[in-house]
C-alpha cells in the first residue's frame, strides 16, 4: 500500500477526439501517468469510474499506467469520468456526448505525480487518512473484487467484498466499494447502509459523503441528500461535483436562495465541466422574473459552449432581456 508515500497529482493533458461510430456510441481513451519525478512506492492501479450526470454509477474499469479504458453502449448525454487511486477521488472529468454528429469519443488523460513540497495550482491531494491497508487475505480478495467489477460480474464482487468486511469490519474502504457495487447493482437499500457503515468509521471520508449523496439524488430524497452534501462540502470545498449536487438538491426542495451559492461555486470551480449549471441559473432567473440575470447566465454558458446546438435561441433571449 502507499501510505508513506506523500504525492499530489495534476492532471495536465485531457483531450476529446471524436472518432467513427460501431455499434451504438463508446467512451475511450489512453491513460498515461508520469510518475518519473517521484522516487519510491509508487501506486500501480488506478479506478475510471463512469458516472451518468444525474449521479448513478454506469461501470468501472481498473487501469494501469499506459493502458487504455473504454466504456460501450452510451446513450447521448452528458457523463462523468472519475479517477480513483487506493479509493481516494484524485479528479474527474466531464464529458458531453449529447451532439448528433459524433460517435464514439476519445478522452485520453495524462498524470504528472509531483512531491508535495512541489507547488502547482489547485493540486488534488491523496489523504493518508483515506486510505485503508487491506491485510492478509483481504488483499486479495479486494484485489479480486475491483477485477470482476471491472468486468461487470457485480454479484461475484459484491461476495468477495462482503467477505473483506466479515473478516474486518473497520475496512471503510471496502464498506465504500461494496456501496459502489450494490449502487451499480441498483441494490439502493444495500449499497445506503454500507456507505453508512463507512462513515460510521471514518465520518469525513468524502468518496463515501459523495457517494451517498449521489444516491439519495437518485432516488429523488432531496432533503436527505442536502444533509449529506453539506458534510462533503465541508469536507471538501474544492469539489465541484460536490457543491452542484447540494445547489440542485436545494433547488428540488424549493429553496432557490440557499441553492445559488453553491451552484455558483460549482461554475467557479470548473467553468467548462459546470458550464450546464449555467443555464440551470437561467431557468431559475427567468421564472422568478429576473430576466436580465438569466440572460447573463445565458451568455456566461455560451462563451463556454459556443457550439450549442440552440444558440440562436439563446442569443435572441440575451438581445431581448440584457440591460
Amino acid at each position: 500500500m502507499f501510505r508513506s508515500l506523500p504525492v499530489v497529482i495534476l492532471v495536465i493533458l485531457s483531450s476529446l477526439v471524436p472518432a467513427r461510430s460501431q455499434s451504438g456510441q463508446s467512451l475511450f481513451g489512453d491513460f498515461r501517468v508520469d510518475d518519473s519525478k517521484v522516487e519510491g512506492l509508487k501506486p500501480t492501479t488506478f479506478s475510471i469510474i463512469l458516472y451518468a450526470e444525474a449521479g448513478a454509477i454506469l461501470g468501472r474499469q481498473t487501469v494501469t499506467n499506459n493502458s487504455r479504458y473504454r466504456f460501450n453502449n452510451l446513450a447521448a448525454g452528458n457523463y462523468i469520468l472519475v479517477i480513483e487511486c487506493e479509493g481516494v477521488e484524485v479528479t474527474r472529468i466531464r464529458v458531453d456526448m449529447r451532439s448528433p454528429l459524433l460517435g464514439d469519443l476519445r478522452q485520453d488523460i495524462e498524470f504528472e505525480w509531483k512531491a508535495t513540497g512541489e507547488t502547482r495550482s489547485k493540486p488534488a491531494t491523496i489523504s493518508v487518512d483515506d486510505i485503508y491497508e487491506h491485510k492478509g487475505a483481504n488483499r486479495d480478495l479486494f484485489a479480486k473484487a475491483q477485477q470482476d467489477a471491472d468486468h461487470k460480474r457485480y454479484d461475484r464482487a459484491a461476495e468477495l467484498l462482503g467477505r473483506v468486511v466479515k473478516n474486518d469490519p473497520a475496512d471503510f474502504l471496502a464498506w465504500t466499494e461494496l456501496g459502489n457495487i450494490h449502487f451499480l447493482m441498483k441494490s439502493y437499500p444495500e449499497a445506503e447502509n454500507e456507505y453508512l457503515r463507512a462513515l460510521v468509521l471514518r465520518p469525513k471520508l468524502f468518496l463515501a459523503l459523495l457517494n451517498l449523496g449521489r444516491l439519495e439524488v437518485s432516488q429523488q430524497k432531496y432533503p436527505v441528500a442536502v444533509d449529506v452534501l453539506t458534510r462533503a462540502v465541508e469536507v471538501k470545498a474544492e469539489s465541484a461535483e460536490a457543491n452542484y449536487l447540494l445547489g440542485e438538491s436545494y433547488l428540488q426542495i424549493k429553496k432557490g436562495s440557499l441553492a445559488v451559492p453553491y451552484l455558483n461555486e460549482a461554475i467557479r470551480l470548473d467553468p467548462a465541466g459546470m458550464a450546464e449549471v449555467h443555464l440551470r441559473l437561467a431557468t431559475l432567473y427567468d421564472r422568478a422574473g429576473m430576466k436580465d440575470r438569466a440572460a447573463h447566465e445565458y451568455e456566461e454558458f455560451l462563451k463556454q459552449k459556443p457550439e450549442y446546438p440552440d444558440r440562436k435561441r439563446l442569443e435572441k433571449y440575451i438581445a431581448d432581456n440584457k440591460r
